[in-house]
């Protein structure tokens, strides 16, 4: 069966090249360019998976991460991809606080990839998560930076797992390299999101 999609981008350029790929793949349910838009038409549509900008009127802040966790809440059967303009860790550790399951955070430069995006939906539908690896990137090189060096906390398994991400494996690919489970990869990642430490302190669009 088609999964039935809707897009939240208020971008025209970017909005007509997303939905593009997805139409080739999806059923694009509806198309909305803000907040208040996409809640509604979840509300009033029954739709597999929502791909939203991370920025959107009104504020052009975090719309997508609290359209995200909003939809998590309300309609815990849709997944969710959030596409970010830059590596924004602090952003994907907020989407992932309360559980990893369902929830995908991009950056946009992979909407150039259609099967990177293609991939994610299809992952977030089945309950599995994505993470760009430019933000598992980001958190490993913080790693390295601060003195505190907080993502020791980690436990092996975790720091395992977060470094298959930095190298873009997928969840499976990941289960199939470390003899886990797919399950028991989606739990690493949850424990490595949520945990407060993880925190990204730099500013890195400076």
């Amino acid at each position: 069966m088609t999964l039935r999609v809707t897009l939240a981008e208020d971008g025209f350029l970017m909005r007509e090249a997303i939905v593009g790929l997805l139409q080739a793949k999806f059923d694009v349910v509806d198309i909305c360019e803000n907040f208040d838009e996409l809640m509604t038409a979840v509300d009033q549509n029954e739709v597999d998976v929502v791909v939203t900008d991370i920025r959107m009127p009104p504020t052009k802040s975090d719309e997508g991460i609290r359209a995200a966790l909003a939809i998590r809440e309300s309609h815990p059967n849709i997944g969710v991809v959030v596409l970010s303009q830059y590596v924004e860790p602090e952003y994907a550790v907020r989407l992932f606080d309360q559980g990893a399951s369902g929830l995908g955070y991009l950056v946009k430069d992979r909407v150039g990839d259609a099967d990177q995006l293609v991939n994610a939906i299809v992952a977030v539908a089945e309950g599995r998560s994505v993470i760009d690896p430019h933000v598992v990137d980001a958190l490993v090189e913080g790693r390295e930076s601060r003195k505190e060096r907080k993502l020791d906390r980690l436990t092996e398994r975790e720091t395992e797992v977060l470094e298959h991400l930095a190298t873009g494996q997928t969840n499976a690919g990941i289960a199939e390299s470390l003899f886990l489970s797919e399950r028991a990869v989606d739990k690493h990642i949850n424990s490595i999101f949520t945990k407060r430490d993880l925190t990204y302190e730099q500013d890195i669009n400076k």
